[in-house]
């Protein structure tokens, strides 16, 4: 038979349980809707800014043969 200590026990660790799996949820929430949009945003501007760059050195260069 569980004593009263054995039962308190229990719903301790029940508790800490559900506290312990919120947080994992909570954290995978974060990560889907924070984390990997800001990295895909970072990505697309490094991208852009790389692209730009490449145009850039493009038009120097047909500006230097012209002359």
């Amino acid at each position: 038979m569980v004593t009263e200590l054995g039962w308190a026990y229990l719903g301790g660790m029940t508790v800490l349980f559900f506290f312990w799996v919120y947080g994992i949820v909570s954290f995978a929430l974060d990560v889907k809707n924070l984390y990997i949009p800001k990295g895909r945003q970072f990505l697309r501007g490094r991208r852009r800014i790389k692209e730009e760059k490449e145009k850039e050195q493009e038009r120097e260069d047909r500006e230097r043969q012209l002359y």
